[in-house]
């Protein structure tokens, strides 16, 4: 029993010890760990909404930069297209000039071809007229004989 009683006066000893602990234990979680818990909450969330944004930010970064690929491409395509368009049109205008000398060049040897003709013509008849009297004038001057007038020849 003097235990007992013992215990109870070690209890009572300790009890302003153990009152002064759920008060200090109190007022420390008023007082320095429900504001220190709510900044922590507060930093996670902002680190969180931080995150969050970054990423939107990423995304929207990752859908300008497909826009402007896009958009480059497309400036690429046309300026491609007017090259081709214009190559095209430089092309066309070069094979209608050579069309055009074509015909000209043709024209040309057929008219050249035509004077050649009459030119052709009027010499072999020319030559054909002038044949009796270089062919007496040959003979002639062969058998050493004077030469006759054309019309005596024939």
């Amino acid at each position: 029993m003097e235990i007992l009683h013992q215990l109870g006066e070690l209890f009572l000893q300790a009890t302003p010890t153990v009152v002064i602990l759920l008060i200090f234990y109190v007022v420390m979680r008023f007082l320095f760990f429900q504001p220190l818990l709510k900044v922590m909450a507060e930093r996670d969330a902002r680190t969180v909404g931080a995150r969050k944004a970054a990423e939107s930010a990423q995304n929207a970064a990752n859908d300008k930069v497909k826009q402007y690929q896009e958009a480059l491409r497309g400036a690429r395509a046309k300026v491609y297209a007017e090259q081709e368009a214009a190559r095209k049109k430089l092309l066309d205008e070069r094979a209608a000039k050579l069309k055009d000398a074509r015909a000209k060049a043709a024209t040309e040897v057929g008219q050249a071809k035509e004077r050649v003709s009459k030119e052709f013509s009027a010499a072999a008849s020319e030559v054909g007229d002038a044949v009796p009297q270089l062919s007496a004038e040959i003979a002639s001057r062969l058998l050493n004989t004077p030469l006759r007038p054309p019309s005596e020849v024939r």
